[in-house]
């Protein structure tokens, strides 16, 4: 296991998803990294991968494609994307911190079963870094409450980079279905 992330300020961060290299959940996440940590490095599917669990491409070749500065697309699964950006993009010096997501979606229950954003994160967990899956909540008939995950993300990475949890152990965050200001609960 790999020292424990003590600063954000510090720290150099892989972002992945399952929902691709375009989502808006994503976009997100990569907005609020970019103003808490170090280095922010985005390597994440082509294409939407939802519900790909933890599968790996294996008849066919993978490609990383650099989008911008810091930003790769794989045509392979979350899980795929995680080992690209650990094995080949950030090979000479890799993150303090994995982040999946943030998914468009919650994932609690069964759906942790399946779904590509944990299992992003959870590769992390099992090349040894410390990793969080995050997930915004939402109804269909209703747009996605990115804005929620937008103001109440800095105050929950922090908590929980303070917070004493055990080596490989994976964490999986879900932000409420609820406008940013109704949001109860998080000292």
């Amino acid at each position: 296991m790999r020292e424990r992330v003590k600063s954000l300020k510090a720290a150099r961060v892989l972002i992945s998803n399952d929902d691709g290299i375009h989502a808006p959940g994503i976009k997100v996440l990569e907005k609020v990294m970019r103003s808490l940590a170090k280095e922010v490095w985005v390597v994440a599917p082509e294409t939407e991968q939802s519900a790909a669990s933890h599968s790996l491409t294996l008849r066919q070749p993978l490609r990383i494609r650099k989008v911008s500065t810091r930003r790769f697309a794989v045509n392979g699964t979350p899980t795929d994307s995680v080992l690209l950006g650990v094995n080949q993009v950030m090979k000479d010096n890799p993150p303090d911190l994995v982040l999946s997501g943030v998914n468009r979606g919650g994932n609690l229950g069964e759906d942790v079963i399946y779904s590509g954003t944990v299992a992003a994160a959870m590769e992390g967990t099992l090349m040894g870094f410390p990793a969080i899956a995050l997930s915004q909540e939402h109804n269909d008939r209703d747009p996605v409450k990115w804005s929620t995950t937008e103001k109440w993300l800095p105050k929950v990475l922090k908590g929980l980079i303070k917070m004493s949890f055990p080596d490989n152990a994976l964490i999986n965050v879900n932000f409420p279905d609820l406008p940013a200001d109704k949001v109860l609960g998080i000292e």
